[in-house]
Order: C-alpha cells, then sequence, then structure tokens
C-alpha cells in the first residue's frame, strides 16, 4: 500500500510539478489482476482498486492499517467504473453494473470482487474512511438515482450530478460520495469553486480518451496551481485548496468527501474573478 503525505498549504506554494504530483496525485490504481491501494494522511483516508479478472479478489487489510480486516474501524465506498461484476459482503452477493456503488459498512470481515467476463472486466473503484459507527451495507442502483443539472452549454459546464452516498440517501459515519458526468460538449467541472474546510475531497476522474487529459486547478483561491490529470487517475483535494478542471473532452468524475460534516452543500463558494 502506498503511503502519501499531503502537503500543507505553506509547503505547497513552493513545490516543483514533480513535487506536486507525488503528494496530490494517485496514479497507479486499476491494475488488472489486482487490488491496490494508498493511505492519505488527510482524514485518514484510503483509496484503491479491485480489477477481478478470472478469480475473484479479495480485500486484505494492510500491516500499515494495524488491523485484523480492513472494515475493522473503517467504511468504504464503491464504484464500478468497468463491465459487469459483483462485490461479495460476508457472503452476500451484490451485483453492480457501470456506475452502481456499494456502500460497506464497518465492522464486515470477508470482501470479495468478481467479474462476470473476465474479457470486460469489472473495475471497482474504492473510496474509505475511518467509522465510529456501524451502516449497513447497501447497493446504490445509479440509474434510480435522479441527478442535479447545473450549468450550460454555454458556459461549457453543463452537467449532471448524481449523489449516492449522502445524508438524504444510503447513509454513512462520514463518506460522502457519487459522480458527475459532463454533458457532450462541455468540459469544466465544479465552476465556480469553492472550498470547505469541514471536509477534505478526492476525485477520480474517468471515462477520458487515452489521449485527452483534464487539467485539475488546485490551491487557494489566490495561488492556484494545476496538476494534468489522465484517465482513472485520482487527485487529493485538502479544506483549503478549490478542485476544479478542464478538460480537452468531455468525461465524468467520482467526488468523494470525509470529514465532520455531510452537509452536500457545505461550500465555501468563491467567485471566478478572484482566482489568481
Amino acid at each position: 500500500m502506498r503511503l502519501i503525505q499531503v502537503a500543507d498549504s505553506v509547503r505547497y506554494s513552493r513545490m516543483t510539478t514533480e513535487e506536486l504530483r507525488a503528494s496530490f496525485l494517485v496514479d497507479s490504481l486499476f491494475a488488472l489482476g489486482r487490488v491496490s491501494l494508498a493511505y492519505i494522511d488527510l482524514d485518514r483516508a484510503a483509496v484503491g482498486s479491485a480489477v477481478p479478472l478470472a478469480s475473484p479478489l479479495t480485500l486484505e487489510s494492510d500491516p500499515d492499517l494495524r488491523a485484523t480486516y480492513f472494515t475493522e474501524r473503517r467504511e468504504l465506498g464503491i464504484l464500478n467504473i468497468g463491465g459487469d461484476g459483483s462485490v461479495e459482503v460476508n457472503g452476500t452477493a451484490y451485483e453492480l453494473k457501470k456506475l452502481d456503488a456499494l456502500y460497506v459498512g464497518r465492522g464486515n470481515e470477508l470482501i470479495r470482487f468478481l467479474s462476470r467476463d473476465s474479457s470486460s472486466p469489472a473495475e471497482f473503484y474504492l473510496l474509505s474512511y475511518p467509522a465510529h459507527a456501524s451502516y449497513p451495507a447497501l447497493k446504490v442502483d445509479s440509474r434510480s438515482v435522479e441527478p442535479f443539472v447545473l450549468g450550460s452549454g454555454e458556459t461549457a459546464n453543463h452537467r449532471k450530478v448524481n449523489r449516492l452516498i449522502h445524508l438524504e440517501g444510503v447513509r454513512s459515519c462520514q463518506l460522502v460520495m457519487g459522480f458527475t458526468q459532463l454533458m457532450p460538449g462541455s468540459v469544466w467541472n465544479t465552476m465556480p469553486p469553492h472550498t470547505h474546510m469541514r471536509r477534505s475531497e478526492v476525485y477520480l476522474y474517468f471515462d477520458l480518451a487515452p489521449a485527452d487529459r483534464v487539467s485539475h486547478l488546485m490551491g487557494p483561491a489566490s495561488q492556484t496551481r494545476h496538476i494534468v490529470v489522465a484517465n482513472k487517475q485520482v487527485v487529493i483535494s485538502p479544506g483549503w485548496s478549490i478542485h476544479a478542471g478542464v478538460g480537452t473532452a468531455s468525461y465524468s468524475f467520482c467526488w468523494g468527501m470525509g470529514g465532520e460534516n455531510q452537509v452536500y452543500t457545505d461550500m465555501d463558494a468563491l467567485a471566478i474573478a478572484d482566482l489568481l
């Protein structure tokens, strides 16, 4: 498991491109036939992936977690961004098509991932935070979720926001999770930008063509930087940082948050004209 120590807002302003990428980007997920994990010291988040082929994959606890099993003191959100598959939680199977999600609460010892067809495997994205309370495992069929439609084609940020794990939906201890899909011709996400010191946020960008990229904007409004992100890469956003981006074509991204506040609308808005 990779360990990531995120830079603070003071050191951030002096960092090179390579240092920014090492501190805020997870670029090595979704390896075929493997479970991959990264542990982030910010809010003790863990991100990962599981891409099962012919054989199931089991989510094991890494020695750095000092836990008997992965969700001994954690909760877990799972989003499938690949082919059809299933997740078994203590022997109960949950079928997940592309963009379906599963919440797994604290205290579930056995978690296994399976693909229906190894030639088109499921690609499970994992996001986990510590949990002090237990909630039941629940599947979210993305086709049953009514999205919020935001932005417009004129400002190139016409998008659908799908909330999956949140206060008014599938309940959790602190995890909030969903995904956003940009309409054809739109390339901007999360504009106007915002911050929220009550929780950190993690973006997984996906459904980008191999040659496309997203320029992810981050930092305080007065000292913005960017990280160039490819398909299936993750960017970490501390509470002091904006999180927005612009792509070379339309794309999707999974957003997930953890911290002391689960209210989706808890944001400190910033004006685009204030960005420097």
